[in-house]
């Protein structure tokens, strides 16, 4: 059975850090591509980064780039999400997707790309 559990979500200040966990089971993350994606109330969930299988490509949103890292871990069957800097806009309700799509930058933020879903993680930033 597939399932992607995301954690590590907490009420954070304004230029705090972060480490969000998606943690898989029933399938090898090395294989599948992963994506991150957030939505805030009232909001489109909207792509942040992903990471492709196999390939070691990346890519982030630019609201994203230089805060948010990418880390894979094959021991742990799983993907990190190192937010640093974060900012009152980083507010949301963090999801982890998966998929054997093989993604690049045309689609990666297409949240229809992706099979498989975990259950959230809040992220609240304070000024």
């Amino acid at each position: 059975q597939v399932q992607l559990v995301e954690s590590g979500g907490a009420l954070v200040q304004f230029g705090d850090s972060l480490r969000l966990s998606c943690v898989a089971s029933g399938f090898t993350v090395d294989y599948y591509t992963i994506g991150w994606f957030r939505q805030a109330p009232g909001k489109e969930r909207e792509g942040v980064a992903c990471s492709v299988g196999n390939d070691g490509s990346a890519y982030y949103a630019d609201s994203v780039k230089g805060r948010f890292t990418l880390v894979r871990d094959h021991a742990k069957n799983s993907v990190y999400l190192q937010m640093n800097d974060l900012s009152p806009e980083d507010t949301a309700e963090y999801y982890c997707g998966a998929t054997l799509g093989h993604l690049d930058g045309r689609n990666w933020y297409d949240k229809q790309m992706y099979a498989y879903w975990g259950q959230g993680t809040q992220v609240t930033v304070s000024s």
